[in-house]
């Protein structure tokens, strides 16, 4: 007899249809050991009833978010401070006539000094302005020339 099944010379690469036929029943010997495994489902008997269903209790969480109303807060009482100033002198300023002396007209009476600007505010001054009477560097805290503008 002749064996089907000769091997192929050396000559060249073996044909495709030659590397098939390992391939193709190795497939299915593949196939039907894995059907005959998931087939085999374990211990399972022919009067086995399916169990009946019990009630079971469950356990239910229901989260309610409630807004509470809470109450504001009364504002505080306003509590305002006054300050009372004594003025101590009162000057009116009076427009003088230029007569070409330059000479003082009577000491004392075109200058005019506040401590503070609440002095100067009670007084009616504020704001004074640089070269107006009881304008003072102290006056002025931001030195633009106005004193007491805030």
């Amino acid at each position: 007899m002749t064996n089907p099944y000769t091997t192929p010379s050396a000559s060249g690469p073996a044909p495709k249809w030659a590397r098939k036929r390992y391939v193709l029943p190795a497939l299915a010997l593949a196939l039907f050991v894995g059907a005959g495994i998931g087939a085999g489902g374990g211990d399972t008997t022919d009067d086995a009833k399916p169990a009946a269903a019990k009630p079971a209790p469950t356990v239910t969480v229901t989260a309610t978010a409630t807004a509470i109303e809470t109450a504001e807060p009364e504002p505080a009482a306003t509590v305002t401070a006054t300050e009372t100033v004594k003025v101590t002198k009162t000057v009116t300023a009076r427009a003088e006539a230029d007569t070409g002396s330059d000479s003082d007209s009577g000491g004392d009476a075109g200058s005019v000094y506040y401590a503070n600007c609440s002095e100067a505010r009670a007084a009616g001054a504020a704001p004074i302005y640089r070269g107006e009477p009881g304008y003072a560097s102290h006056l002025d805290r931001d030195n633009d020339g106005v004193a007491c503008d805030s």
